[in-house]
């Protein structure tokens, strides 16, 4: 809690109150009050009491220690990909992913001025989605734990030079000035988020709803073993929606694959797909399955 800047500390310990009085609608999120994350819990279940926690860690142990049933984790975006170091954490946190949001960003331009500004303060990812934006204007990206987590801190700098990106609310909650709206580079500009929590969802409550389901795996050191491993998704019909690598350790020998597919186990063709997937990997294992928030394709 006390990572967050002092503007924001205040709202940070009423919400974690609320939250320890009743952890079953709690969802722990990362980013101080007013960030994205916040937005998206609250769209994802409008009676939830959300905890703000100062990093990815932090959310993922709330649940694990039981002060939230849920974390909502922003994991990719339209405009600026993958969620850094997400793919490492998630297959490490011990939760399953049980829901997914997808959330229009908008993002704001604010301080405590009209500017002209130096610099502008936010997440790396806020950064990237608005980087044409910042660059027309001469204005130096500056890295922040959060969008509303920058925001505060811009507040409690009262430097007028200095600038934060975040949504709207964050201005609101900390008395910036909003400059403009809308200043990321694309106007489809979307985050998808997954939900965790400490159980899997039952595949048998998912029956007759079009669901997902999201593994890690790594194949073995053989040739065409990738090749081979994906080739029983193409003979039954599985969509995969999403393939990315990435290494873990530093041996560089093998690379895990983090996996989206349509389907769930009991499934007859994704039960088969996922058995030929196993007889050419050295591990597997599943995230989650949950219901499809978004039709694919």
């Amino acid at each position: 809690m006390h990572s967050f800047p002092e503007p924001a500390l205040a709202l940070v310990r009423q919400m974690t109150e609320q939250a320890a009085a009743d952890p079953a609608r709690a969802i722990a999120l990362q980013g101080a009050p007013g960030c994205n994350s916040h937005r998206a819990a609250l769209e994802y279940r409008p009676d939830c009491l959300a905890l703000p926690c100062f990093s990815f860690e932090d959310a993922l142990d709330a649940v694990r220690e039981g002060k939230a049933a849920q974390a909502i984790i922003p994991i990719e975006n339209s405009q600026h990909g993958r969620v850094a170091d997400i793919h490492f954490l998630l297959p490490e946190s011990g939760l399953s992913i049980v829901g997914e949001h997808f959330m229009a960003i908008h993002h704001a331009l604010m301080g405590l001025g009209d500017g002209p500004f130096e610099a502008a303060y936010s997440h790396p990812q806020a950064l990237g989605q608005s980087r044409e934006y910042l660059r027309e204007r001469a204005i130096v990206p500056m890295a922040y734990a959060d969008t509303a987590g920058a925001a505060a801190f811009i507040k409690d700098q009262g430097d007028t030079a200095l600038a934060a990106i975040a949504p709207r609310l964050a201005a609101e909650l900390y008395g910036l000035q909003v400059i403009e709206q809308n200043v990321e580079d694309a106007a489809d500009n979307t985050t998808r988020f997954v939900v965790l929590a400490k159980e899997p969802l039952d595949p048998a409550v998912l029956d007759g709803e079009p669901t997902m389901t999201t593994f890690v795996f790594e194949v073995k050191n053989q040739p065409a073993a990738l090749y081979k491993a994906m080739g029983g998704f193409a003979t039954n019909g599985v969509n995969m929606t999403k393939l990315e690598s990435y290494q873990k350790g530093a041996s560089f020998a093998a690379t895990t694959f983090y996996t989206d597919v349509e389907g769930a186990p009991g499934n007859p063709a994704f039960d088969r797909s996922m058995a030929e997937l196993g007889f050419h990997c050295s591990d597997v294992r599943i995230l989650g399955s949950y219901k499809q928030a978004r039709a694919r394709g």
